[in-house]
């Protein structure tokens, strides 16, 4: 048995925590609250409590949140270029068979998706065009395999900071898998500045990954 977020909410919580009843009401939430810069994670609950988060905490929040209407909670992980970019986490769902995404981040494009994707593969190369750096490089490379959160109950991931800590852990363990030969990679063509300018709207610049 894991520890609910419910046990923990005042009433004004509890009453926005059951309002998230879809997947659009949960990412609709998570654009709602400032984009976090903090190194720190928080915890689904205190996502909730203290209204900001960064792209992993927003992940683990979606995900305890559709857990909540009887889904699995999956996440994914958006693995960059090593030194050019942060990697980005997605939580999961699927309807009627086909994939799609929620997710908390600083850039405009790397949020939701519809559930249309036929394969996790297909699901992430949706964010391609959208996944770059301040420099206007595109930098997503690989992902990993998804993780289900209930394998972190006992750590308590849904209450507590340091289960997300682990987490978080554990995702620089897991292996890389590629989404396009090197080859490719090295002639693809930097963002045009419209699309830039559009995939940056309302960034928060304190929580922008600076290359190396």
């Amino acid at each position: 048995m894991f520890d609910t977020i419910e046990s923990h909410l005042t009433a004004e919580q509890r009453a926005m925590w059951l309002s998230l009843d879809s997947p659009a009401k949960i990412q609709a939430f998570l654009d709602s609250i400032p984009y976090s810069a903090e190194d720190a994670n928080r915890s689904p609950l205190q996502v909730l409590q203290e209204r900001q988060a960064h792209c992993l905490d927003g992940a683990l929040f979606a995900a305890a949140a559709l857990r909540r209407l009887g889904r699995s909670p999956i996440i994914v992980d958006l693995l960059p270029e090593p030194g050019l970019d942060d990697d980005h986490v997605l939580a999961i769902f699927k309807r009627d068979g086909f994939y799609g995404a929620l997710a908390k981040s600083n850039f405009a494009g790397l949020r939701y998706r519809e559930p249309i994707h036929r394969t996790y593969r297909e699901l992430i190369f949706s964010y391609f065009e959208d996944f770059f750096n301040v420099n206007g490089v595109k930098t997503l490379r690989a992902y990993s395999a998804p993780v289900n959160l209930a394998n972190f109950d006992k750590l308590g991931w849904m209450t507590r900071s340091e289960g997300v800590d682990a987490i978080e852990k554990r995702l620089k363990t897991l292996k890389r898998i590629p989404l396009l030969p090197d080859t490719l990679a090295r002639d693809l063509l930097p963002m045009d500045q419209r699309s830039y300018q559009a995939g940056m709207l309302g960034a928060n610049a304190a929580g922008l990954y600076k290359p190396l």
